[in-house]
């Protein structure tokens, strides 16, 4: 291990971690990272989608120096600041018309999905939520109460939670039983158990991420967006670490024909600086002053990196190079499906997209121990690449917007020969012993 890397255990908690290989970074710029033994990583991973522009921006540096250099305060908790209000006129014109009321700002999707899930149930008097199995809404207390996710088995869950399943084509029969058996199951949910009148919101992830880079079916949430409308509960969109762009449409929540009540926003909205923001409704993000507040929320430096971020994506046709490099990408490991047996199955939109790795085509087993080795071995040869899904067995896919197919089909060739590396034998499983991963 590296001298930064054994700095960094002597002297960080562990806390937060969630380590894959011994990465130590010092630098870097556009689709790459510097290690700090000078090797240039390729970066498909973004930090978790977080660097959305990539690595050192200039238009984000721009943003954040302009800031600095006349600071308009660190917080709008007790002042308006112009950086703030800007982000949030400008939020404001690019949601729904149903959503387009009033905007929360805070500093992650997990302090922005908890905001939302306190003021749904405060402001309707409602007393139940919706999620799915599978669903990772975040990391703190309250974002976790709502998530699905089983690597937050043990955490407390909200008293009204009811998880549903999230249809998987792949694992459940294909794309038209997998939607029809979700529906079947909440619809008896919503006849029996558990009164519709009293729920007060269903969050949903148009793609969801963490829980294994899952698609729903065409159409699924169309009939789950009749059945909130008639019951009136309203529809949250966490578009977290899959709106903005990365889907190949600005909202990810538009390739599923909806418009969501409250739209969640966080991860590359800052283009990796702390900013996150929920969009709803005036009755329900006005519900109460000093509901929901940390000091430096809506600080002036990072809304204004914010803002940089939204502006850059529209002005350099990001979404439209997303779908493009993406469908590009999507075909490169398609090619690698036919090429290797631990592939089962490769899904996504854009530059969200999926490989799930499995020991046995057939039975579909979960193909865990690879998995990790698959990436630790991608790592050695200079890509950055994690995993997801509820059985740890699917790579994740998240590059920066700014991906060239260029840099797309550089990094397919060295997964190739990680995944070659990997069903030969020849990466050692000792060295994967020390990173637990997700």
């Amino acid at each position: 291990m590296t001298g930064l890397y054994e700095r960094d255990k002597r002297s960080l908690s562990t806390l937060s971690n969630l380590r894959f290989f011994p990465q130590s970074i010092t630098g870097g710029k556009g689709s790459y990272l510097i290690a700090e033994d000078g090797r240039r990583l390729l970066d498909f991973s973004a930090s978790w989608g977080a660097a959305s522009l990539g690595h050192s921006h200039p238009a984000l540096a721009a943003a954040v120096a302009g800031a600095l250099k006349d600071q308009a305060g660190a917080s709008h908790l007790s002042t308006a600041n112009l950086p703030a209000v800007e982000l949030a006129e400008k939020l404001l014109a690019l949601v729904p018309d149903r959503a387009a009321g009033r905007v929360w700002l805070g500093h992650s999707g997990s302090d922005a999905n908890e905001t939302v899930a306190r003021a749904v149930l405060a402001a309707t008097g409602r007393s139940r939520i919706l999620s799915f199995k599978g669903a990772y809404h975040g990391g703190t207390s309250g974002s976790m109460a709502v998530s699905g996710h089983p690597v937050q088995q043990g955490v407390p869950k909200a008293a009204g939670l009811s998880l549903i399943p999230f249809p998987d084509g792949y694992r459940d029969g294909g794309e038209a039983a997998a939607a029809q058996a979700a529906l079947d199951h909440l619809r008896a949910l919503l006849d029996g158990p558990v009164p519709p009148n009293e729920v007060a919101a269903l969050f949903l992830e148009p793609i969801q991420s963490d829980g294994g880079m899952i698609v729903p079916p065409d159409g699924y949430f169309q009939e789950v967006e009749a059945l909130c409308r008639r019951h009136g509960i309203l529809i949250v969109a966490d578009e977290v670490k899959v709106g903005l762009g990365r889907s190949g449409r600005f909202h990810a929540f538009e390739h599923l024909g909806i418009q969501p009540d409250i739209v969640v926003f966080g991860k590359g909205l800052g283009g990796g600086l702390p900013v996150s923001a929920a969009v709803g409704p005036e009755a329900i993000m006005n519900h109460s002053a000093a509901f929901s507040f940390q000091t430096v929320h809506g600080n002036p430096v990072c809304a204004a990196a914010a803002k940089a971020v939204l502006e850059t994506i529209e002005r350099d046709s990001l979404v439209e190079q997303a779908a493009e490099v993406g469908l590009h990408l999507k075909g490169l490991l398609e090619r690698l499906q036919e090429k290797h047996a631990l592939v089962g199955d490769v899904r996504g939109r854009g530059l969200a997209l999926g490989v799930e790795l499995v020991t046995d085509r057939q039975t579909k087993e979960a193909a865990k121990t690879a998995t990790a080795l698959t990436v630790y071995r991608a790592f050695e040869l200079g890509l950055i690449l994690y995993y997801v899904g509820v059985s740890s067995n699917v790579l994740e896919f998240t590059p920066p917007l700014t991906l060239t197919k260029e840099e797309a089909t550089a990094g397919v060739a060295l997964l190739d020969q990680a995944l070659s590396d990997v069903a030969a034998g020849r990466v050692d499983q000792k060295k994967v012993a020390a990173f637990a991963g997700w």
